[in-house]
């Protein structure tokens, strides 16, 4: 936070903000909804193999909440409560839950990827810059994700030898680890199958790209942004900066890597500061608000949907 703000002159800072066409904004907010109903689609597709009769409703706030925790609670307080808080309302357990928490990490990086390179393509920059890593090992990256997604019996020899390994030192605490990864494992081969597979990348591929709305009509939204185009940069370079340890929500880390993404592309840095807080505030507080409202109303729920099995 401190490399943004040394620089910033606020009342400029304000000026853009106040400059921000609101129907646009509009525009932006609808695209992060659509975005995240696609996420709601994804999951529910994954935990429809213990509960068929799973509704979208069913996976809405669940997930919500899970967004909300972790964007206020260090820690990825919210998956530790999305594996084990809502076991009873999914009609699933926590092994299969954590499960497909994986599969949507590792879908979620795939995209991710692919709009790194698509981007890094069209705009001619080089991967170093921006990933530390060069093209071919996006490329091998992205191949390694693919494989586990679509082939995870390959790891189940490694698992169960892990799983034996810890028995011999603690059988109690072993033998629950060796149910918990045997369902888990189970769940990830049920995924892999070819049609459901290829169901979960198409809802990823539709969120991203309108998580890319998101960060495009924020773009526009600020007409004092000239090269606006930049935002399909700065979304994978800001989602994988992320991954860099910070405060919850992403706060600092997220911002100035977006910000540094737009002025790459000659975006002038005050601008694309207003932009990258701009973009942060439409991304972190509706999932906030509304997965904070769903815990406040249903705290019952919450407490006494099941432990881990």
């Amino acid at each position: 936070m401190w490399l943004i703000i040394r620089k910033l002159d606020v009342n400029e800072l304000m000026k853009l903000f106040a400059s921000a066409r609101l129907e646009i904004l509009l525009a932006a907010t609808l695209a992060f909804m659509v975005g995240y109903a696609c996420r709601i689609a994804r999951w529910q597709v994954m935990l429809k193999r213990d509960n068929p009769q799973l509704r979208w409703l069913d996976c809405a706030g669940p997930l919500l909440a899970s967004f909300a925790a972790n964007n206020v609670l260090p820690f990825r307080a919210g998956d530790v409560m999305r594996t084990f808080a809502f076991n009873k309302q999914l009609g699933s357990n926590s092994s299969t839950v954590l499960a497909t928490l994986f599969v949507e990490r590792l879908l979620d990086l795939l995209m991710v990827l692919l709009l790194l390179g698509g981007a890094l393509g069209y705009f001619g920059l080089d991967a170093n810059r921006f990933a530390g890593v060069g093209t071919a090992a996006l490329i091998l990256l992205a191949l390694l994700i693919l494989i586990v997604l679509c082939f995870p019996h390959l790891f189940m020899p490694l698992a169960n030898l892990i799983s034996r390994t810890i028995t011999r030192f603690a059988p109690s605490f072993g033998e629950k680890l060796g149910h918990w990864i045997q369902n888990a494992l189970e769940t990830l081969q049920h995924l892999s199958g070819a049609g459901i597979m290829s169901n979960l990348i198409g809802w990823s591929l539709a969120a991203w790209l309108a998580e890319g709305g998101v960060f495009l009509y924020s773009a526009i939204a600020l007409s004092a942004l000239p090269a606006p185009n930049a935002s399909w940069l700065a979304l994978p370079v800001g989602t994988l900066a992320t991954l860099i340890p910070s405060t919850p929500g992403y706060v600092g880390t997220f911002d100035y890597f977006i910000v540094r993404a737009m002025t790459a592309l000659n975006n002038p840095e005050t601008v694309a500061t207003a932009y990258a807080l701009l973009v942060h505030i439409i991304l972190w507080l509706p999932p906030t608000v509304v997965g904070g409202l769903y815990l406040l109303l249903k705290p019952t729920k919450l407490l006494n949907s099941g432990t881990p099995t």
